[in-house]
């Protein structure tokens, strides 16, 4: 992968209202840290780790196209105690997904330990495997994430279908999401993160670095 300077597709990421990135990195448990600026730690957080960035507005992003979170993803057990347990240390946890193949969108939000809402959709499979919480405002403004996986599909007819796939989000449906809940983290001016933020590697990775293309 080309060098970047920002993110937003084709990874993953937290959003966490009013924390520090230290307070976040101790919360995820970050081993091995280093302090990197906003290229150079996005770039590198797309290929391993997470990088905790310094705050936006109101906001700091954790980023990691691995190992948010490490070891499983949005679709999998696991991810709603993990996002729920986030949030009763950091208040307000939102988290983000969105990867072209195989077409896996997501985002979720918790709150003192409570998850509010989690969504995800993957297109491969035509499936949405976690849907939690009702959707929000925003989600049925804009008509997506509002329906799930639904039983009896295999007699639905085509305009049924089509009805519910125009209901699944694209990867920019993510960073509009993204853009109503917290901040676009796309729509980051790199030239105004002139401070630095923490990178780092959760527990259960080790601190040798494949190549992800």
């Amino acid at each position: 992968m080309d060098s970047v300077a920002g993110f937003g597709f084709k990874t993953s990421w937290l959003a966490v209202r009013d924390r520090t990135p230290g307070e976040v990195a101790n919360a995820l448990e970050l081993h091995d840290r280093e302090v990197l600026d906003w290229s150079t730690g996005t770039d590198r957080a797309y290929r391993y780790g997470v990088y905790v960035a310094a705050p936006v507005p109101g906001w700091t992003l954790a980023h990691g196209r691995l190992h948010v979170p490490a070891g499983f993803d949005a679709t999998e057990p696991p991810f709603p105690d993990w996002l729920r347990e986030l949030s009763r240390h950091l208040g307000e946890v939102q988290f983000f997904a969105s990867e072209r193949v195989p077409d896996y969108h997501a985002w979720a939000r918790a709150q003192d330990g409570e998850l509010l809402r989690a969504y995800c959709f993957i297109g491969e499979r035509g499936e949405v495997p976690l849907f939690l919480g009702g959707p929000t405002v925003d989600e049925v403004e804009l008509g997506i994430g509002i329906r799930g996986t639904e039983p009896g599909r295999e007699h639905w007819s085509d305009d049924e279908w089509t009805a519910w796939y125009a209901t699944t989000p694209s990867e920019f449906d993510v960073m509009t999401m993204a853009g109503r809940w917290s901040i676009d983290p796309n729509t980051i001016d790199d030239a105004i993160v002139t401070a630095t933020g923490i990178y780092g590697l959760p527990p259960s990775v080790s601190n040798t670095s494949p190549t992800v293309s």
